[in-house]
């Protein structure tokens, strides 16, 4: 079954059609495991909802923006909607992993970017930088909490005092 379940596409293949209304995708070009991992937090997120409906709203938003179903069209990405979407999926991907857990920018970078993620990992760093400024996310590196601007080498983003 597809990820969107078996509803009928527009033929450019990026809205389905329920009960007679279009719907954005899913983005394909999202790694599988990735994709997996936003689908479950936009479901806890929904959940949420109900008993909390403004942090769950916030997680249903940042599930879908990283998923490519809100914000800019994922088939015409734009700088800044491809910064929104790697926020969007850093704490998306952080929320639903256990709060200890961390994740790598390139995480974030492979579902903004589809096959050209490489090309994001800048930004994505960047993103993590203006994330750990705000006090959201802690950039780390060897379990250490360093400057994402200044850190050479692989980094890993995890939770900040913010969260």
């Amino acid at each position: 079954m597809h990820p969107d379940g078996d509803h009928p596409r527009t033929a450019d293949g990026h809205y389905l059609i329920v009960s007679g209304r279009r719907w954005r995708t899913t983005d394909p070009a999202i790694p599988e495991p990735l994709r997996q991992e936003l689908v479950h937090e936009l479901m806890a997120a929904r959940r949420l909802v109900r008993s909390d409906p403004q942090a769950g709203r916030r997680r249903v938003q940042d599930a879908k923006v990283a998923l490519g179903e809100r914000g800019d069209p994922w088939w015409e990405p734009t700088p800044e909607g491809s910064r929104v979407r790697l926020a969007a999926a850093m704490r998306a991907l952080l929320r639903h992993r256990r709060p200890e857990a961390t994740i790598c920018p390139s995480d974030a970078a492979r579902v903004a970017g589809g096959d050209s993620w490489r090309g994001l990992l800048g930004v994505a760093r960047e993103v993590a930088g203006e994330l750990s400024r705000a006090g959201v996310l802690s950039v780390r590196q060897h379990g250490v909490e360093v400057d994402a601007a200044a850190a050479v080498g692989p980094v890993r983003l995890a939770r900040g005092p913010q969260w």
